[in-house]
């Protein structure tokens, strides 16, 4: 009835384990001819092979895309279905060479990048739609039929509702006035429109190319300058024809700002609806040669500590300086030249403040973004024509006004005039202000603070903690971006009444990099505050630039993820450094894992067989070192006796030797 299954289940675990056995000596055999670390020492040697093998098929590939693009050749891959509709043919000049194609708006917009061998410089073209005479004619009766016959403003859609309204209300001009048009002509015609009505018209393509950081118009009839990231200033093919057109232009571009110029008031500063900053000039009033404008544009993702780290802007030892000491109250002002990166380095910076904290940041046009949730944007607001300057809202209201928010952490755009008294008077008080000014250098900084109109008393300067120095420098053929100097006032002598300050950071210009001359006083300031030794403090501030080092290396650098991580080391500090140490580990045992399975063998018995291998060796180690100790006793007790027989008896060249050097 029963069947009893003790026995053959006993043989079953002697089977397994000969099983077991024979794998282990199969395995043993096969870990006795190789080398570990040569194995896997070969292994990356093949790995950076097969990358450089790919590297140069990527650059052959590139080459041979450039070669066909400059040929003519690979336009209908590029144009798609249109390929009427954009000449993307290569210059008729010999001299004229295609260095970049992009698509901007496919197939209607793209961008090229020429350089002239003649002139030796590099040229930027907006290419778009030829429209012939008659569709010329007919866009301009279009659009002057929408402007009269629409009676919604296009701002109350969202942007796909605006382009249906638009080419709604297009079909049926086209129809009620009986226009014949072919399909490609259509739709040129109606990339015209949208880009007129809801674009910003003749830069519009250079509004939406992200590698531009500048537009500038200088006059009519003069082409439009870019500031390219890669090429620095470029002349583009873009112009306007006349004053009457650049100036119509401006006042639109006021609008869209939601700001108002005129003859009255002819200088406008602004923000653009996508976040870039606009100067604006109408008319001949205060500039000879007409209208102009400049437009500073941003990205739309601000950066972020790790991509100031991955451009070398800072070290990673910087960034772990200035986020002990904005955890820790330490104010600051970053000071440099136009166009230097301040705000921008300030925003990535301000990433470092706590996640819960209250901040209200100051600005007169809006840069600042940041991901905290506690956050009051103030903007300045300039005064109306009508009500004149009673109804203007400067920094300095806005700063009072926010004294009275009780704020942790105020930062202020930029430091001008009578409201850095105010910004100082907070420093003293207790809160933490971070602010950017016009200076390149610690001396420049307080002379300005303390000249006019800002008139800063000297006393009143050792509320603040550390000034950064950023720069432009030009680095080869590269313009780049550096903080030069990070200093510390620490105090004033009250022997002298001069300005104490201390150097911990200085860019090094002949090895770009930055030197580190020590804590110095603010963080012997977060230590005292801390209760932390010098070993807590310099823990911390290791594993803090570790963490900014293990971001740039996953590649952490969107705001907000870069956020998230702050925000996750200030909650739980522990889980965030066992990810940052557990990565380094999972990668030296995904190799161990790799090699493994190339040899077919489990990752727990090669752990196993190494560990036996490792116990044998180390037993014939020690049976060999005890025979090679008797072997050496022997040898010195046969030398002993050796000498002991010949110690009495001399040559006679040593005996002529002797005799020879005993007077020396």
């Amino acid at each position: 009835m029963f069947k009893i299954f003790g026995a053959p289940m006993e043989k079953e675990e002697i089977a397994l384990q000969k099983q077991k056995k024979e794998e282990k000596k199969v395995a043993t055999e096969l870990i006795e001819g190789i080398d570990i670390g040569k194995k896997l020492s070969v292994r990356k040697k093949i790995i950076e092979e097969l990358m450089n093998l790919h590297r140069m098929e990527e650059k052959a590939k590139a080459r041979d895309r450039l070669f066909d693009l400059k040929s003519g050749k690979m336009v209908d891959e590029i144009v798609g279905e249109y390929e009427d509709i954009v000449d993307l043919s290569p210059p008729k000049k010999d001299n004229i060479e295609v260095v970049e194609l992009h698509p901007i708006h496919k197939p209607f917009s793209y961008i090229r990048i020429v350089y002239d061998n003649k002139k030796h410089e590099y040229q930027y073209e907006v290419l778009e739609p030829t429209l012939s005479i008659e569709e010329n004619r007919i866009f301009e009766f279009l659009k002057e039929t929408l402007i009269k016959t629409m009676d919604i403003e296009l701002t109350e859609f969202s942007e796909d509702e605006a382009r249906d309204y638009l080419r709604k209300n297009v079909e049926i001009a086209i129809r009620d006035y009986s226009i014949s048009l072919s399909d490609v002509s259509k739709e040129k015609i109606m990339y015209y429109i949208i880009r007129d009505f809801l674009g910003y018209g003749k830069i519009d393509v250079l509004m939406y190319d992200p590698m531009i950081e500048d537009i500038s118009c200088d006059a009519p009839r003069v082409p439009i300058y870019i500031y390219h990231r890669n090429y620095e200033s470029l002349k583009t093919n873009i112009s306007f024809s006349s004053e009457a057109e650049l100036d119509s232009f401006v006042i639109q571009l006021a609008q869209k700002c939601g700001r108002h110029i005129s003859i009255a008031r002819p200088l406008m500063d602004a923000t653009m609806p996508d976040g870039s900053r606009i100067q604006a000039c109408l008319s001949r009033e205060v500039s000879s040669m007409g209208s102009n404008f400049t437009i500073r544009r941003f990205r739309e993702e601000p950066l972020t500590p790790s991509h100031l780290v991955e451009f070398n802007t800072i070290s990673p030892e910087i960034a772990a300086y200035f986020w002990l000491a904005i955890e820790n109250g330490a104010s600051a002002v970053l000071a440099g030249g136009t166009a230097s990166g301040k705000t921008t380095s300030l925003n990535a910076l301000c990433l470092f403040i706590p996640p819960e904290m209250k901040i209200v940041s100051i600005e007169d046009t809006r840069e600042i973004n940041l991901p905290h949730p506690n956050w009051i944007a103030s903007v300045t607001r300039e005064g109306t024509a009508e009500s004149g300057e009673g109804s203007k809202v400067g920094m300095f209201d806005l700063l009072k006004a926010a004294l009275r928010q009780r704020p942790e952490y105020i930062l202020v755009g930029e430091i001008r005039g009578e409201e850095a008294v105010v910004l100082f008077q907070a420093m003293a008080t207790g809160h933490t202000v971070y602010s950017t000014m016009h200076a390149d250098s610690i001396f420049s900084v307080v002379h300005r603070l303390e000249g006019d109109p800002i008139n800063i008393p000297r006393i009143q300067l050792q509320a603040l903690n550390i000034v950064a120095i950023q720069a432009m420098i030009r680095i080869g053929r590269k313009r780049v971006r550096r903080i030069k100097k990070i200093v510390e006032i620490v105090g004033i002598d009250p022997t002298t009444d001069d300005i104490l300050t201390n150097e911990v950071f200085s860019w090094n210009p002949r090895k770009d990099s930055f030197d580190y001359y020590g804590k110095g006083h603010v963080l012997d300031n977060v230590a005292e505050q801390r209760n932390w030794t010098d070993k807590e403090l310099n823990e911390e501030f290791t594993r803090r630039r570790d963490v900014i080092k293990w971001m740039v290396e996953k590649g952490i650098k969107n705001y907000i993820e870069v956020g998230e991580v702050i925000a996750a080391y200030y909650k739980d500090p522990e889980s965030v450094m066992k990810r940052v140490r557990g990565s380094e580990e999972k990668t030296s045992k995904r190799e161990m894992k790799t090699f493994t399975e190339e040899g077919e063998i489990k990752e727990e018995e090669v752990e196993e067989i190494y560990i036996e291998k490792k116990d044998e060796k180390s037993q014939e180690d020690r049976d060999k070192g005890e025979e090679h100790e008797e072997a050496v006793k022997d040898t010195v007790e046969g030398n002993e006796i050796q000498e002991e027989k010949s110690g009495g008896e001399e040559t006679s060249e040593d005996k002529e030797e002797g005799s020879g050097n005993a007077p020396e």
